[in-house]
């Protein structure tokens, strides 16, 4: 055993095969079986899986009942009765009046409701037809004989569940305990929440993310505190998780860096079953079997932790529980844009779904082992499978939904160039119909444009300035949406300029300052409205952007941007001024421009866009731009120009 070093990769094997090898070696090691059953009273027992099954103690109902108001009587003598020869019944001979849920007089077999009853006198009724024997009546058992089967053992309690198992006489249910998942986060770097680490720390969220997923799924999870990348701390830290759990969770030191002991804590403590499986993200992850207890050494990228755990540990926690997993459900989209991936590995796409037209659409999410943020936004998941090199745009793709697919009738899919009030329309409109989602993919403003040339939109954002007319976005639209008549609305006037830390540390005042020594610049990508604009100023000042260190450097948000400087990766970059205020940066004004929505009249007429267009046509969403600074919201809501298909 190898203390210290770089323990690369023991296997780096196909998705399937890992989960056939860690299976087995689980089920040899008797690791897999069902947790012990507990009893629990009725009222706590609501989605928990049942170890037994449920046999009814009594019927329900436990005898004859009236199922109406009205009188009881025997079927034999009301026959003969019609409209025209009614029939009389006596009173307390022939007929006794009941309510619902009464019991049956002992020779009653039916009930006659009280609006088909006449009264002749308080001793005599008269009945215009026959009934038929129990007619109205809920007989003894109706809904539950004493002795069936109420519910079959490892079934998840429902409310309504619990309410049949009442209904038979039950009190309290044998049920399986929930699986115990002890989440041991791992690295010296890592500082509590509610902190502010310093540059080199992070955050220890996983815990958190990954307990909550586990208590989704069934089970509980005790999350222990972050233990340092030391191999004897990590072995005596497993080996007492091992001994009081079912599932242990080794977040992070799965690689094959230097301080990454995963691997070797599991040899060292039980058997090594995979080290390294062919999937992105959570491609070194680590599985192994301590004291007949499964141990999954995860990734600490939360992308990766929580990939790896849906795939190995909510299989295991549902084996416990007896529960098969249900598959989420599936639909077919088109992919937005061209996507490349490694040979080789099993790729996990996050992706952003809406239905524009006739279309599924979806739109790649912002891909990255540490993105946290795309777990968020993700409203789907596109398998690339490991022996392809990505999809291209406008292919038909499989996605595995993680929300409702009837929800994708209420997206609006936006496209395009990021701005914070983007954000601001998704909030509002979510408070105003929270069935209503603004799904919005930054790709800027060029991007935006050919998404709504291919059908993929229905707006784009866009702030595109024409160097030879000085006009905004009307010439790009004629020229890249020439197939759909648009309509430009603007949504703000905004300030554009650079961001830099308080104080303006380096001075910059121009972007003359961008070219000197020891200043670094971070950009916004190609086809940017934000970029373009850098592009025409530059060359207006006679500035080479090969003299800007950090011209290449690229951000897709001004959110981003300004989070670089805030940060110190950065002492400058070029955005807009709500950005700079939204984290507290100090700002040098370059220019303002007209940022537009630009949406195909087919949408900009429809039902779908009408609460967008109201919204930002609103006193009160104007009120809120304002408050957020470096907006002018006069023309908010107004249509710019209508740009007709074949250039009009």
């Amino acid at each position: 055993m190898h203390k210290h070093g770089r323990d690369y990769y023991l296997s780096d094997i196909p998705l399937d095969e890992a989960i056939r090898k860690f299976g087995r070696t689980l089920a040899e090691a008797g690791a897999l079986r069902n947790t012990a059953p507990e009893r629990i009273p009725l009222d706590r027992a609501n989605g928990r899986v049942t170890a037994e099954p449920i046999w009814a103690e009594r019927s329900s109902p436990h005898y004859d009942a009236s199922a109406m108001d009205g009188v009881a009587v025997r079927a034999a003598d009301t026959v003969g009765a019609s409209e025209t020869r009614p029939l009389k019944l006596s009173v307390g001979d022939q007929a006794a009046w009941v309510d619902t849920g009464d019991p049956m007089p002992r020779d009653a077999d039916a009930v006659i409701m009280v609006e088909d009853i006449q009264e002749t006198d308080s001793e005599t009724i008269e009945i215009y037809a026959p009934v038929s024997p129990y007619q109205h009546v809920r007989a003894l058992g109706e809904d539950i004989a004493a002795a069936e089967l109420v519910l079959p053992q490892s079934h998840r309690l429902r409310p309504h569940d619990l309410a049949a198992c009442a209904a038979a006489g039950l009190t309290e249910v044998s049920v399986r305990v929930p699986p115990n998942v002890a989440i041991i986060p791992t690295g010296s770097e890592l500082t509590p929440i509610g902190q502010s680490p310093k540059p080199g720390e992070i955050i220890e969220f996983n815990s958190l993310m990954l307990a909550a997923m586990v208590e989704e799924w069934g089970g509980t999870a005790t999350r222990h505190a972050p233990v340092s990348d030391d191999f004897d701390l990590l072995v005596r830290a497993v080996s007492e998780a091992v001994s009081e759990s079912d599932i242990v969770i080794v977040n992070a030191g799965s690689s094959a860096g230097a301080e990454d002991y995963t691997s070797k804590v599991v040899s060292h403590l039980g058997e090594l079953v995979v080290h390294g499986v062919a999937i992105k993200p959570g491609h070194p992850l680590v599985l192994g079997v301590v004291d007949s207890k499964p141990v999954l050494g995860i990734p600490g990228y939360p992308v990766s932790a929580a990939v790896t755990c849906e795939k190995f540990l909510r299989p295991l926690i549902e084996r416990m529980l007896g529960t098969p997993g249900q598959p989420r459900e599936r639909t077919q989209a088109v992919i937005s844009r061209k996507v490349h991936s490694s040979l080789g590995e099993d790729e996990f796409l996050r992706v952003r779904l809406g239905r524009v037209g006739e279309r599924t659409i979806a739109a790649p999410i912002q891909r990255g082992a540490g993105v946290v943020m795309s777990l968020v936004r993700a409203d789907g998941i596109v398998t690339i499978p490991r022996f392809s090199e990505g999809v291209d745009a406008g292919e038909q793709v499989e996605v595995e939904l993680l929300r409702p697919i009837e929800s994708l009738d209420s997206t609006v899919v936006a496209i395009g160039s990021h701005d914070v009030t983007l954000d601001l329309i998704a909030s509002e409109l979510r408070r105003v119909d929270p069935r209503l989602t603004l799904a919005s993919s930054n790709v800027g403003s060029l991007g935006g444009l050919l998404a709504l040339r291919r059908g993929e939109a229905h707006v784009a954002g866009t702030h595109l300035l024409d160097e030879e007319t000085g006009e905004y976005n009307v010439s790009f639209v004629r020229r890249y949406v020439p197939n759909e008549d648009i309509v430009l609305v603007t949504l703000v006037h905004r300030v554009q300029g650079l961001i830099v830390p308080p104080g303006n540390p380096k001075s910059i005042e121009s972007l003359d300052d961008l070219t000197r020594r020891g200043v670094r610049f971070v950009n916004r990508q190609r086809g940017s409205g934000t970029r373009v604009l850098l592009d025409y100023l530059l060359r207006e000042g006679g500035i080479e952007p090969g003299d800007i260190s950090g011209y290449e450097r690229e951000e897709f948000t001004h959110l981003a941007v300004a989070a670089a400087v805030a940060g110190d990766v950065v002492d400058v970059g070029m955005g807009v001024l709500s950005a700079a205020r939204a984290l507290r940066m100090d700002f040098v004004p370059l220019s303002t421009e007209r940022y537009d929505l630009a949406i195909p009249k087919q949408y900009y007429e429809s039902p779908l866009l009408e609460p967008v267009l109201s919204l930002i046509r609103s006193d009160d969403f104007k009120r809120k731009v304002d408050a957020l600074g470096g907006y002018d919201t006069t023309t908010t809501g107004d249509v710019a120009a209508e740009v007709n298909r074949g250039g009009g």
